[in-house]
C-alpha cells in the first residue's frame, strides 16, 4: 500500500511552422502566390500539432487522465496511516484536481466491502484485541483495580509474549484487524475496542461497556496464552452464569456458549490446530466467572486463546502471517454461523 502514469518528456525543437516560401511578385498575380503559400503553411502547422511538442519555453503536454485507465489493476492507494485504521482505514485516494480527475484506486483491505451490503447486513460485531502494546509503559494505570461484578481486579495486564519477544498485544491487534476485514466483507458493522490508537487500555470493564453500548450481536475477545512449554492448542472461554453485584450473565450465557462452540469448531477447521491439551478436557471450551470482560457483558461474548506463545511449536504458528489469516478466517466463519443461525 504507487502511482503510475504516463510521462511526457519530449520537446519539439523549433516553432512548428512549415517552411515559408518567398514572396514572388513576378510571373503571376499575388493571389497565386498566396494560394500556394497557405496550404503549405497549414499542412506544416497540422503536422506540428500531431507529432510535435511545445516550444522550449512552454510547459510539456501530458496525456489526459483517462489514458491512465490501463493502470486500473494496479494498487494506486497512497499509504496514509491513520490512527483509526491501522494505517489502512481511510479511503487513501488522492485528492481530485480540476485538470486531473481522481484516480480510481483499490480501497484498503479494511473497507473492501462496505458494511451492511452483505449477508450480515444490520449485524453489529465488536472485536476486542486483548491488551495493548503500550500497557507496559503505564503500570500505574493498568494496575488500578476495577469492579468486575464478582470482585475487583486489575484494569488490564501487559499480556504475554513468545520467547523471541513477539507480544500478545501485537498478535491480537493483527488478528483483530484481519477479522474485521472478513466480517465487513460479509456486510457486518464492526467496531474494535482499541486499534493501537490509545497509549494504554482500555480497562476490562470499559471493554465490556463498548460491546454493550454498541448493542453488539456478538463480541469476541482475541488472546493468546502464556502457559508452560509443551502445553499446546486453542481454547474458547465462555461466560459462566453469574448474577452478583453489577454482573448478570444469566441472559447471555446460553447464546455465548452457542457462539463459542461455533467459533471453536470453525477455528479448528480453518487452522488445523488442535483444541488445548491442558485446558477444557480436549473440548476446546472453558467456562469462567472471573473475567470482567465476560461478567459485565450484556451481549453474547466469548474469549479465544489462539495458542500458547510459550511453546515453540505454537509460537511458530502465532508468528506466521499466513496462519494468523487462517485464525481470523476461523473466527469469522464461527461468528457468521452464529449470526445467521
Amino acid at each position: 500500500m504507487s502511482y503510475v502514469g504516463p510521462d511526457s518528456d519530449g520537446y519539439f525543437d523549433g516553432d512548428g511552422d512549415g517552411p515559408r516560401r518567398p514572396r514572388r511578385f513576378s510571373g503571376g498575380p499575388l493571389t497565386v502566390a498566396l494560394a500556394a503559400l497557405v496550404p503549405t503553411a497549414l499542412a506544416g502547422w497540422l503536422i506540428w500539432q500531431v507529432v510535435g511538442g511545445p516550444g522550449e519555453n512552454e510547459p510539456a503536454k501530458t496525456l489526459p487522465a483517462a489514458s491512465q485507465s490501463s493502470t486500473a489493476g494496479a494498487d494506486t492507494t497512497s499509504p496514509s496511516p491513520s490512527k483509526s485504521d491501522d494505517g489502512k482505514k481511510g479511503d487513501g485516494s488522492p485528492s481530485a484536481t480540476p485538470s486531473k480527475p481522481k484516480s480510481k484506486s483499490k480501497p484498503p483491505a479494511s473497507s473492501s466491502k462496505p458494511a451492511g451490503s452483505g449477508p450480515l447486513k444490520g449485524k453489529v460485531v465488536v472485536i476486542d484485541p486483548g491488551h495493548n502494546p503500550g500497557n507496559f509503559r503505564h503500570a500505574t494505570e493498568i494496575n488500578r483495580l476495577v469492579d468486575i461484578g464478582t470482585n475487583r481486579k486489575e484494569c488490564d495486564t501487559t499480556g504475554t509474549s513468545t520467547n523471541a519477544g513477539y507480544t500478545e498485544a501485537q498478535f491480537t491487534l493483527d488478528v483483530s484487524r484481519r477479522l474485521r476485514t472478513l466480517l465487513q466483507q460479509q456486510g457486518a458493522t464492526v467496531e474494535l475496542t482499541q486499534n493501537g490508537d490509545r497509549s494504554w487500555g482500555p480497562c476490562v470493564d470499559e471493554r465490556a461497556r463498548i460491546g454493550n453500548k454498541a448493542h453488539a450481536d456478538a463480541v469476541i475477545s482475541v488472546h493468546a496464552d502464556g502457559s508452560a512449554a509443551g502445553n499446546r492448542g486453542f481454547h474458547v472461554i465462555l461466560p459462566a452464569s453469574v448474577n452478583s453485584g453489577s454482573a448478570n450473565t444469566t441472559a447471555i450465557a446460553g447464546p455465548s456458549r452457542d457462539l463459542g462452540e461455533r467459533v471453536a469448531g470453525n477455528f479448528l477447521r480453518a487452522t488445523g490446530s488442535a483444541p488445548s491439551n491442558y485446558i477444557g478436557g480436549g473440548t476446546g471450551l472453558d467456562v469462567r466467572k472471573d473475567l470482567g470482560g465476560l461478567n459485565l457483558s450484556t451481549v453474547p461474548k466469548v474469549f479465544i486463546e489462539c495458542g500458547n506463545m510459550r511453546d515453540a511449536k505454537d509460537a511458530a504458528l502465532l508468528t506466521s502471517g499466513a496462519w494468523r489469516q487462517k485464525a481470523a478466517q476461523g473466527m469469522s466463519d464461527g461468528i457468521v454461523s452464529f449470526l445467521r443461525g
